[in-house]
């Protein structure tokens, strides 16, 4: 050996034909990148099981989740460049073996979860036999996507400065509306979020219009809950030529925006509305101020003091008056819940306390409860969590609204 630049030699001894590998230093370089990379990647899959620590990891663990397939096959990738070679290779594919079972946990909870989500929601909703909509999860659908026509929307000006986008729905006649109403701690998003489940919803029978509301800190709580009523006034009011069968609304929100849909469907009897969908929304202001979130992820004591006028201390009526759990009672109308258990950013708690109060009154509810889900997990529609979510979405809907 002449130089670090030289090709892998091997020595035979005659005397017992040992095999005595020389790695040179590019080698050496090669498969410490390949075993570095991969305990990376083993760090990156640790966000599948446990919660993400800081904000930027939070938004890294949406895609570990729900993009795992993606995550897996790099892995795997680099476990086949090195299989079957010497010990750095071998350190290196023990280490990524483990990541890429870790990876693929989201996607085998999944295919668990949607083998008996069917069965459950017969039970709870008893309508199976009535409505045959694609398989709860599907490896196919998650690698290719659902296939479904765009469905342009039109933009309406509802009320003063606010507009909505309406996606009219690809079927004939009247139809039920689903008013969508976007997150962002109250203070920012808009309407264009998420569009995709909007599109899903028209190309399935549904009218969906998301809605902009006004925003904190300038506007608090209950103007955006007043704006949802005026969509829905606007709605009716144009429900002729928009299609729209009136007896028939959902509020669909997500984060804060479940807030707001909780809060607009419990407050008080709202005519033609037969339901209400929240996605991983605080539902008990009250105690999620008492427990507020991982300061590196979000300050959400500041983000409710900025929607709700002040502290806890300094307005309680506010956090109370806010706190959809305070106003389920024996006439609140269906209502679907989904959360993920590894949310960093509203507390799962937020939703099996709802589930409580909403069974103590006897309301008819499904709790959709995704073990390796984070906030924001249907940001993919077509991954484990939003194949799961979409699927009991529409079949919620087909409840509420037949």
């Amino acid at each position: 050996m002449d130089g670090p630049t030289r090709k892998v030699a091997a020595i035979f001894k005659p005397d017992d034909k040992r095999f005595i590998h020389i790695f040179t230093h590019k080698e050496y370089a090669a498969y410490m990148i390949r075993l570095v990379l991969i305990i990376i990647l083993l760090l990156i899959s640790l966000l599948a099981i446990f919660k993400a620590p800081t904000y930027h990891l939070w938004l890294l663990a949406i895609g570990v989740a729900e993009f795992a397939w993606i995550f897996a096959a790099i892995t795997l990738v680099l476990l086949l460049s090195g299989f079957f070679a010497g010990k750095y290779q071998l350190a290196g594919t023990i280490t990524g073996i483990i990541a890429f079972i870790i990876f693929l946990t989201p996607i085998f909870r999944a295919w668990s979860e949607g083998r008996q989500l069917t069965a459950i929601l017969d039970d709870t909703f008893g309508n199976g036999p009535t409505l045959q909509p694609s398989a709860p999860f599907s490896l196919m659908t998650m690698i290719t996507g659902n296939h479904m026509k765009e469905v342009p929307s039109k933009t309406f000006n509802y009320h003063a400065s606010l507009y909505l986008d309406y996606y009219p729905s690809r079927s004939e006649g009247l139809r039920p509306c689903i008013i969508v109403i976007h997150g962002g701690s109250w203070s920012s998003g808009n309407s264009k979020q998420l569009p995709e489940l909007n599109t899903y919803l028209a190309n399935t029978g549904y009218h969906v219009a998301a809605i902009n509301y006004r925003l904190a800190p300038a506007f608090q709580c209950p103007h955006p809950i007043e704006d949802v009523y005026a969509a829905m006034e606007y709605l009716k009011v144009h429900a002729a030529e928009l299609k729209i069968d009136t007896t028939n609304f959902v509020l669909l929100g997500r984060s804060a925006g479940a807030q707001i849909a909780l809060l607009a469907a419990y407050r008080q009897p709202v005519p033609g509305l037969k339901g209400v969908i929240d996605f991983y929304g605080p539902a008990d202001m009250v105690w999620g101020y008492s427990l507020p979130a991982n300061p590196w992820v979000m300050d959400s004591r500041k983000v409710m003091e900025d929607y709700l006028g002040g502290s806890y201390t300094a307005v309680p009526k506010n956090y109370a008056a806010s706190s959809p759990v305070e106003f389920v009672n024996k006439n609140t109308v269906p209502t679907l819940i989904i959360h993920g258990e590894q949310d960093v950013l509203v507390a799962y708690e937020h939703s099996t306390r709802l589930t409580q109060k909403l069974s103590a009154n006897g309301i008819k509810h499904f709790f959709l409860s995704l073990p390796w889900a984070t906030h924001g997990f249907d940001y993919n529609l077509n991954g484990p969590g939003g194949q799961l979510s979409t699927y009991t979405v529409e079949r919620f809907l087909h409840y509420v609204t037949q």
